[in-house]
């Protein structure tokens, strides 16, 4: 075949060390292990704790891994993306800095903000570049320092979330593997239920907005969890269903990890049986941007090449979608 579909060929991750179990949550607000496990099926997470290291250090730390392991020469990178929520700061792309790091010196970076949906919008951009025939080797990085918005006084956001890093290479294939077919979609709506008010140009930072908590994420968890479970399930349905996909043809549901319950509705409208379903929410919680890339490295042992890959994400804005991957390798 001489057409261009862009594969995944490489992976990496990285999580902190620091567990911050349901059990510590316990001592920190009114909440308890029974409650969060049964509501969200979370009973650790990980957290950065230095207040020196960013999103950036979570991200160097997934490409490396995924260097290591594939023994690509960095030089030989062309792009580098970082899908982050939480970027190091604001101006100077996060990516960049990330890019340089690792030795990608012949690479063009920038970072890409679709919350949740981050890696899954990601997945489609790095997928064009490839498929354009101009670019070989095009990094998706998933990060997020999720505790550094978090306030850890608010028992509805703190036992949601975590931090964590994965990465992705993308190359192109001949064979007809790689990536399928996306359906992704977004609704200004969700912009008053999932946000940050202070910070942006909206609402600048001042002594006010600091006092008043203002920059931490806030969340009306029952409307987003509403919109999270009709938009995920309605989108991996119709990708089954464009490209004419039984429960029988799909291997795996890479779902994005921010509620079990969510990732169990998805599962049900796909009729999947439950080892099809990939869920380590009770490792990581909902680590944004790298939830679908930590699953791609914790059962990437579990692919094999030609396995058909449906992947789901929900995010604030709202955006959301569904992309169908064909897997390109055998581990070794």
């Amino acid at each position: 075949m001489n057409t261009i579909t862009a594969a995944i060929t490489a992976v990496g991750a990285f999580v902190p060390e620091y567990v911050l179990s349901n059990k510590i949550l316990e001592t920190m607000v009114d909440t308890n292990d029974e409650w969060i496990t049964s509501r969200t099926g979370i009973s650790e997470r990980r957290i950065l704790k230095s207040d020196k290291l960013g999103t950036s250090y979570l991200a160097i730390k997934a490409a490396q891994d995924l260097i290591a392991k594939s023994g690509i020469n960095p030089a030989e990178i062309d792009l580098v993306i970082v899908a982050s929520t939480t970027p190091d700061m604001p101006v100077a792309a996060t990516s960049v800095f990330v890019a340089t790091q690792i030795g990608a010196s012949n690479a063009f970076a920038y970072d890409l903000q679709a919350a949740c949906s981050g890696f899954l919008f990601g997945m489609s951009t790095a997928a064009a570049y490839i498929q354009t025939g101009r670019y070989k080797k095009v990094l998706l990085i998933g990060a997020d320092k999720m505790s550094s918005i978090i306030d850890y006084t608010d028992r509805a956001t703190c036992i949601i979330f975590g931090d964590g890093a994965g990465a992705v290479l993308f190359e192109p294939n001949y064979e007809g593997l790689g990536l399928q077919d996306e359906f992704l979609r977004s609704d200004g709506i969700g912009r008053d239920y999932l946000k940050i008010d202070a910070g942006g140009s909206l609402l600048p930072a001042s002594k006010e907005t600091v006092e008043n908590r203002q920059h931490f994420v806030f969340q009306d968890g029952k409307t987003v969890f509403k919109y999270a479970v009709k938009g995920m399930a309605d989108v991996s349905e119709k990708i089954m269903e464009r490209n004419n996909l039984s429960k029988d043809d799909v291997h795996w549901l890479i779902a994005h990890q921010a509620n079990k319950r969510i990732i169990d509705a998805t599962a049900s409208r796909m009729q999947l049986d439950e080892e099809k379903v990939l869920v380590n929410i009770q490792k990581y919680g909902n680590t944004t941007s790298a939830t679908l890339p930590l699953l791609l490295s914790d059962f990437e042992s579990k692919f094999k090449k030609g396995d058909n890959l449906i992947f789901a994400a929900f995010g604030g804005g709202f955006t959301w979608g569904s992309i169908y991957l064909k897997w390109a390798y055998n581990k070794k």
